[in-house]
């Protein structure tokens, strides 16, 4: 399942340097798909929605610190645990349980954003 950080956030940004993904954005920022990954255009996400990759969408939180689900791989292929879990001083980023996944849609989802 994808990472989600709580209210509890403390906006340090401890967590932002250690996304292999480029998921995680500081409060009111908005956030793009391509955003340090490989995707560019139109592009259709792992769900079969088609987005525009480069489009800046509205923030998820005008508040604290978050992590865009469609982007959140668990570091899957990357690390053995979520590296934003293990930096997070106040334990804030924890399973997000409205968007449980398997590691291989994990995997999937790094495959479809980074290449192989």
């Amino acid at each position: 399942m994808a990472i989600k950080i709580t209210d509890e956030c403390i906006n340090c940004d401890a967590c932002v340097a250690e996304c292999p993904n480029n998921a995680i954005y500081e409060p009111d920022s908005e956030w793009s798909y391509s955003d340090e990954t490989s995707l560019s255009g139109e592009v259709t996400t792992p769900d079969g929605r088609t987005v525009d990759a480069d489009a800046e969408n509205e923030p998820i939180s005008d508040e604290f610190y978050f992590i865009v689900t469609d982007k959140c791989t668990e570091c899957k292929g990357f690390h053995d645990e979520p590296q934003c879990a293990s930096v997070c001083p106040v334990d804030c980023c924890v399973p997000d349980e409205d968007h449980v996944e398997t590691e291989e849609e994990l995997l999937s989802k790094k495959v479809w954003m980074h290449g192989e």
